[in-house]
């Protein structure tokens, strides 16, 4: 089972159509369709129709779209027609639907846009349930049927992180957050002064194109982005939570499959990825942190990234394993209604840590974990793609899961399986 946060996320945010919550789930199924070793097969055409992302450019990337829904694209060559057709009718519900919320003042922008998103957000908007759009697009892919993706938050409405420094600055939206820019404290609230922006007014303006009132910050498109070059944080993030449009704070319950899921597993893996706009978002749910805190569940495996990112600084203060630890612990505490988590208690939300060793990647104290109960597993990797930290070895990774998970314990049902938080 892998388990996908429901955040928001957007090709423009501040327009009538959101394609929220459906990034990280679709780019999630694609991954699980099977390699095919034929170059020319219809499993391959799949993959890389919904993989496939369009120009950067706004007006070659409708053109592109418009290549895509009418079928000229050479990217449908090797998928068969009732599949051709099938994935087209709802590509062919979700343009039905931009074209009907086009005004003169507003259009939607396909820059950067994946095709596998857009097909699931046609899917929900058809369907009118996430859930139902996630099993068409797995069906369609061929993911195998032991493995289920689960939104963490089953909702057709959009939903909105924020996150507060160790300094109290606020910052409010997943792309804020996690990408590069200028840190947005939340205006409009008790004690805070509105300041004009003539972006956002500009943007009221656009008829249908924000919730009356909302939070400015969360109105700004997001379409382009990068994670190279990262600005620093001005302080380490403490805390992440919903808000609702206007940014009020929301406990949010998870969807009852998310905590059944975990419920009957064997094992948690906290795979690799944002610690704080990926992972995080799906622990403080309400029903999570309990869930993961079975003691029934016996292993709960943290696997660190290969490197510190924006989310897990600053530079000046990087992000070790016991502080990625301890932000799982928080999380999970905050889930169960409790003020906190302390040391002696970390072993209950992770108990093995993998990681790496580099110039880049987190400081991990062997003794220190061992201490609070929990076991750390050093792999050696290959230095990464433009040079900075380094990247875990594929099949060494895998056989150093097998390795743990498949320890016995009598304890332990050994019909229980195991879990992915990604």
């Amino acid at each position: 089972m892998e388990e996908a946060p429901a955040n928001s996320f957007a090709y423009s945010e501040g327009q009538a159509l959101e394609t929220f919550a459906v990034g990280q789930i679709a780019s999630r199924l694609v991954r699980l369709i099977p390699d095919d070793d034929e170059p020319n097969s219809e499993k391959t055409a799949i993959k890389a129709l919904f993989n496939h992302r369009f120009s950067a450019d706004a007006n070659d990337a409708r053109s592109e779209w418009l290549d895509i829904v009418e079928a000229r694209h050479t990217m449908w060559q090797n998928i068969s027609a009732p599949k051709k057709e099938l994935i087209r009718s709802f590509l062919n519900a979700l343009n039905f639907e931009i074209v009907k919320r086009v005004r003169p003042s507003s259009t939607f922008i396909f820059s950067s846009a994946a095709v596998g998103n857009l097909f699931l957000t046609g899917a929900r908007l058809f369907s009118g349930s996430f859930e139902s759009a996630i099993y068409l697009l797995s069906s369609i892919c061929g993911v195998p049927e032991r493995v289920s993706v689960i939104p963490a938050i089953n909702t057709n409405f959009a939903t909105h992180i924020a996150a507060r420094l160790a300094d109290g600055t606020v910052i409010t939206g997943q792309n804020n957050i996690s990408h590069p820019g200028e840190p947005t404290a939340v205006s409009g609230l008790p004690g805070l002064p509105v300041t004009p922006n003539p972006e956002i007014e500009e943007q009221d303006n656009i008829e249908d194109a924000n919730v009356p009132g909302s939070l400015p910050t969360l109105r700004k498109q997001n379409i382009n982005f990068s994670k190279m070059d990262e600005e620093d944080l001005p302080a380490r993030i403490e805390r992440l939570y919903y808000i609702n449009p206007y940014g009020q704070e929301m406990r949010l319950p998870a969807n009852p499959r998310v905590i059944d899921a975990i419920s009957s597993s064997q094992s948690i893996i906290y795979s690799i990825g944002s610690l704080y706009t990926s992972i995080i978002p799906s622990l403080v749910l309400r029903g999570v942190g309990e869930a993961i805190a079975d003691l029934r569940i016996r292993t709960k495996i943290l696997i660190l990234n290969g490197t510190i990112d924006r989310e897990t600084g600053p530079s000046s203060q990087p992000f070790s394993a016991i502080d990625f630890v301890a932000a799982i612990a928080r999380a999970g505490a905050e889930s169960r209604g409790l003020p906190g988590a302390t040391k002696a208690e970390y072993w209950a939300y992770v108990s093995h840590v993998i990681h790496l060793e580099g110039p880049d990647a987190p400081k991990v104290d062997k003794e220190e974990l061992r201490k609070m109960g929990i076991e750390s597993v050093r792999l050696y990797g290959r230095k990464a793609d433009g040079g900075k930290g380094v990247r875990y070895d594929a099949k060494a990774l895998t056989q150093t899961l097998e390795a743990i998970i498949g320890r016995r314990d009598p304890r332990t049902d050994q019909t229980r399986r195991n879990t992915l938080v990604s």
